[in-house]
């Protein structure tokens, strides 16, 4: 039960259990049922309403084999491991999963928590660890492409050449689509209002960005639940990028004032060694004749982190990433944090900026686009070029009057960082107009990685 035509089988059943009729479905059902039967796995596998969830459920010991190995999908000899079938089946059905099937008119919150389950396991049987490829945080419904059934199509009838295209922006792309179409569906502020139902709920990107948009609709329980679904994504996110930016540097030792003479500073290894030629070898004793300490005092040489946003509708995850991102500089003694968010009008959120979680509150998501609005705001902040970083977020379909400005920060001594949409996987979208402009500037619009923005982000701070 190894051979390629049961393998071919298995690749057939999966491109029908996602897009085929019930006609097709459960012909391809009838083919399936000797090979899971001679593989000895449960047949939950093969039914509709089934899962990778409920297989493992039915036989724990088939858990080892959830993870695939790479060149595994791609060889055409399956034999050699007599596991290899067993292998690509589980993983087929993860693949089924996530995104196959039809959704329900209504969405309970139990599905959509149980579908990003699903999407936990698709990582695993990819050899992705979890979160990695679709973390629910960056995802979104702008920035990327949508991703319509002949994608999907596509992407399961292609499985054969690895896992390489279900890890490119394309798929991490309809895994947002996919989400928005279970929240879409979601009534969430009757669910909000159950206080059950609300903790079942698993905070996302797109979750966030639907409770953003309905929060001027939300009232009593519902607006708490809500309020704690946000805090809470906010928390574990700023956790994530926290241990990011732990690294950056804190100002170098101010050499200009002595070191406090404290065992806690004492230089135990220095002392020794520049004391050795007191080392008398007849009585076998080093005197110590000067005791040397460490300069832990710092020169912080403040610089300014003015951080400019796009909040319109297709920017979510930019705003809430870099919100967060702006928080945590804005912890550390050598950078002022600014905050600055815009539409087509522009304010200043500089004032909560420790707080990303008010920042959010305080947002006003759609509208067009318009970075002229914010430089009002922008250029009252810069006091010293030389000691400002700006950070300018956006997809820049935008004013083109906006190259000129740019310019003139960079003339002017300014650090200026560009930057795509932000998402945690790292897939942005920009316009080619400002990408061509910016780069013969010499300031390309860097990914839309949130570790790249980081890394550049402590090479330009002290």
């Amino acid at each position: 039960m190894t051979g390629a035509r049961e393998r071919e089988l298995g690749f057939w059943w999966a491109l029908t259990e996602s897009l085929g009729d019930d006609a097709i479905k459960q012909r391809m059902g009838e083919l399936m049922r000797p090979v899971v039967d001679g593989l000895d796995l449960p047949r939950v596998l093969l039914e509709p309403g089934g899962s990778l969830r409920q297989v493992l459920r039915a036989e724990p010991g088939l858990r080892p084999l959830v993870q695939l190995d790479v060149d595994e999908v791609v060889q055409d000899d399956v034999t050699a491991d007599p596991d290899s079938l067993k292998r690509e089946l589980l993983y087929l059905r993860a693949v089924v999963d996530v995104f196959g099937g039809q959704l329900p008119e209504q969405v309970s919150a139990e599905q959509y928590t149980g579908w990003l389950a699903d999407v936990r396991l698709f990582e695993e049987a990819s050899g992705l660890g979890r979160g990695q490829q679709f973390a629910g945080r960056g995802s979104g419904t702008g920035g990327g492409p949508q991703v319509t059934d002949a994608d999907v199509a596509d992407a399961v009838s292609e499985l054969r050449k690895g896992r390489g295209l279900l890890s490119a922006p394309e798929i991490e792309a309809g895994l947002r689509t996919i989400e928005k179409r279970h929240l879409d569906r979601m009534a969430l502020a009757e669910v909000l209002k159950d206080a059950k139902l609300a903790k079942t709920l698993q905070p996302s990107m797109a979750m966030v960005e639907q409770l953003l948009r309905q929060k001027d609709g939300l009232s009593g329980q519902a607006l708490v639940h809500a309020k704690a679904i946000i805090r809470r994504f906010i928390d574990d996110l700023r956790d994530v990028l926290a241990r990011d930016v732990a690294s950056t540097p804190r100002g170098k030792p101010d050499r200009s004032t002595p070191p406090r003479r404290s065992f806690r500073n004492l230089d135990l290894k220095r002392t020794l060694w520049r004391n050795l030629v007191n080392w008398d070898p007849k009585q076998g004793k080093l005197f110590v004749d000067r005791l040397y300490y460490r300069q832990r005092a710092k020169q912080v040489d403040r610089h300014r982190m003015i951080v400019v946003v796009d909040q319109s509708g297709s920017m979510v995850p930019a705003m809430v990433n870099c919100t967060i991102l702006a928080s945590i500089f804005a912890g550390l003694p050598a950078v002022d944090a600014h905050l600055v968010a815009y539409d087509t009008t522009a304010v200043d959120l500089s004032a909560w900026v420790h707080d990303p979680f008010e920042v959010l509150l305080r947002t006003q998501l759609g509208g067009g686009t318009d970075g002229m609005c914010t430089l009002p705001f922008v250029t009252a902040k810069i006091e010293d070029p030389r000691k400002t970083v700006i950070v300018w977020i956006s997809d820049f379909y935008d004013n083109r009057a906006l190259m000129p400005v740019f310019r003139t920060f960079h003339q002017s001594g300014v650090t200026f960082l560009p930057v795509g949409s932000v998402s945690t996987g790292g897939f942005f979208s920009v316009d080619g107009w400002f990408r061509q402009e910016l780069k013969q500037l010499g300031t390309p619009v860097l990914s839309g990685s949130m570790k790249t923005l980081i890394r550049e982000l402590k090479a330009a701070l002290p």
